[in-house]
């Protein structure tokens, strides 16, 4: 019997690897694989009548609501000034230690994470701010661009992170679930930063020097009350954001909701809220929605035309007949995620593989909020690939003109291993995620019975069901 299901996703793979966008390749693949189908008999046409069905479900979905909400919220904070006044501040608190700059970029990494989770945002804020200064007080460059680099992809993994509002819609898992199950390994990811530094600090300490006392002009109570004021607003609107969500008083999207409020009074306090920020966050708050919105109609319908011609059925059993059992499922998927880091961003792989992947989990008893975390860090690497990394990108369009994009490359390096290693460790103690069970436990996530046409929709999040 003919299988168009492989031959699919190799055409997929291949017209992505051409360049072409990812959300008109899926939506062209699928359809072009669907007359194929029906050409050979091996696809019945009538399936596509579910499709303005299931875009109707996209757009009507209250969990993606989340995303325009904290992408607003982040880049008003941005806007705002938040980056700067965080990293003057912290700066100037650890400024007399060896290292110091570097400790200060992680430290506000993780508070802008927690407040904008837009990596684009952290990584050029902290690139334009705290680079110049690194370099002029004589830091390694390739040691100051990885921990740039390295502390904006915090921005991924780090609640409210987009990667895990979109994991958990695709995985159909609550996202306060994900939330709560991101904070222990993204904390652990944060304290391996933080150790390799102090590491470099004994073995280079000519690499991270400590700022000369004339540049620290903030000392005793006027140091701390500088850092207080800078740090207190960002804490505040997490704890709103976060603990709401947590405690059940508000959904994700309502928590977004309150974020974006809050962001716009942060602003208005500090007298930065202006016609132009407010349409500068609106437009690329749009951009990104518009572009995550198309994928998702493109993946829909790659996914329909994959299922119907049994597509999810060959990618389980090609995954569920690994040796090894879950453990070869989870290393051979951690690679595959991997290396489609190197060409894909996070939201094109969350809408491509994770319908494909989810199935197979389930099957295998994962734990679906534990896998998406897992997946959720290794997605994180995406932007720290050399030369494709787009936090390296983000970085190398704001650097001074003297480093080289090599410097940059070599800084990525230690922190993509720190990054691997963290998913290796995962994978080894579930426990890390706090409360989610171990891979080998049925998650309890409840089977979905196939439906009128005989093709079960459990791949499907389960607002769309």
């Amino acid at each position: 019997m003919i299988q168009l299901a492989p031959a699919m996703f190799a055409g997929l793979v291949a017209i992505l690897l051409i360049g072409y966008p990812a959300a008109f390749s899926l939506a062209a693949n699928g359809l072009l694989f669907a007359l194929i189908g029906v050409k050979l008999g091996l696809f019945d046409w009538s399936l596509m009548r579910a499709l303005p069905d299931r875009v109707l479900g996209i757009v009507s979905n209250q969990t993606l609501l989340a995303i325009p909400f904290f992408t607003f919220m982040g880049l008003v904070l941005e806007r705002s000034g938040m980056a700067e006044d965080l990293l003057t501040s912290i700066g100037q608190l650890f400024g007399s230690v060896r290292g110091g700059l570097a400790y200060a970029v992680i430290l506000v990494g993780v508070l802008l994470a927690a407040t904008t989770g837009v990596v684009a945002a952290s990584v050029i804020a902290m690139g334009l701010i705290s680079l110049p200064i690194m370099l002029r007080y004589g830091y390694d460059a390739r040691l100051a661009a990885g921990v740039i680099a390295a502390s904006g992809t915090l921005a991924q993994i780090i609640p409210p992170g987009l990667v895990l509002i979109v994991l958990a819609d695709q995985l159909g898992v609550p996202v306060g679930d994900m939330f709560r199950a991101a904070i222990p390994p993204s904390l652990m990811l944060t304290g391996f930063y933080l150790l390799f530094v102090f590491i470099i600090t004994l073995i280079r300490p000519q690499a991270v020097p400590a700022l000369p006392s004339e540049v620290r002009t903030l000392r005793g109570m006027a140091l701390l009350r500088s850092a207080l004021l800078a740090i207190l607003p960002p804490l505040l609107l997490i704890g709103l954001v976060l603990g709401s969500i947590f405690l059940g008083w508000a959904t994700p999207s309502e928590g977004g909701a309150m974020g974006a409020s809050g962001a716009l009074l942060l602003a208005g306090i500090k007298r930065k809220l202006s016609r132009r920020l407010l349409g500068e966050a609106t437009e690329r708050t749009l951009r990104l929605l518009s572009f995550v919105m198309f994928i998702l109609i493109g993946s829909t319908v790659f996914s329909l035309v994959f299922r119907g011609l049994n597509g999810d059925l060959w990618v389980e059993h090609l995954l569920t007949g690994l040796p090894g059992g879950t453990t070869g499922f989870l290393i051979v998927v951690n690679i595959f995620i991997f290396f489609l880091a190197f060409f894909l961003d996070f939201f094109e792989i969350a809408f491509i593989a994770i319908p494909l992947l989810a199935p197979a989990a389930q099957k295998l008893g994962i734990d679906l909020v534990w896998f998406g975390v897992l997946l959720g860090l290794n997605m994180q690497t995406s932007f720290m690939h050399p030369p494709f990394g787009f936090s390296l990108f983000y970085l190398r369009s704001v650097a001074p003109k003297s480093m080289r994009s090599s410097q940059i490359y070599y800084g990525a390096i230690p922190f993509l291993l720190i990054q691997l290693l963290m998913v290796a460790l995962v994978i080894a103690f579930p426990g890390i995620t706090g409360g989610a069970s171990h891979p080998g436990l049925k998650s309890g996530v409840i089977e979905v019975p196939v439906d009128e046409d005989g093709y079960g929709d459990y791949y499907l999040p389960r607002e769309w069901r």
